[in-house]
């Protein structure tokens, strides 16, 4: 091999990886596969309760009762980077603050609101209210 030969092919190859870069950029990454197709609403935040806690629809699934269709939604407490998730209750109701460890929340029967429940900001524990 000549003294020289290299030279062209290492200019070629610096040629060919410069191109490369100065192409067009990445697509952007596709929406997660959580939200894609099945039409769930995103995390929105409901109501703020006075030592910061916060009450949030998260999870949502489809239900239907004599006036249609609707939706239910799960609630979680949020707390800085802490969740809770309640357990077993889907609303279609805003919960409301009662103080600074209680929210009431009403389940979801068939598109009604049903049973109203006392859910304890630090354990997300549901306790049926007794009227």
């Amino acid at each position: 091999m000549r003294p020289g030969a290299t030279r062209p092919r290492a200019m070629f190859g610096a040629a060919v990886l410069g191109g490369l870069a100065c192409g067009k950029p990445a697509p952007p990454p596709a929406a997660s596969a959580d939200t894609v197709g099945t039409g769930r609403p995103p995390d929105s935040l409901v109501a703020t309760a006075a030592g910061g806690a916060e009450i949030w629809f998260t999870l949502a699934r489809s239900d239907s009762g004599d006036a249609g269709r609707c939706t239910a939604r799960a609630v979680e407490i949020r707390r800085g980077s802490t969740r809770i998730p309640v357990p077993l209750l889907y609303t279609s109701t805003a919960p409301e603050v009662v103080n600074d460890t209680t929210f009431r929340a009403r389940l979801s029967d068939h598109c009604k609101p049903g049973d109203s429940y006392l859910v304890d900001f630090r354990t997300g524990r549901p306790v049926r209210e007794r009227r």
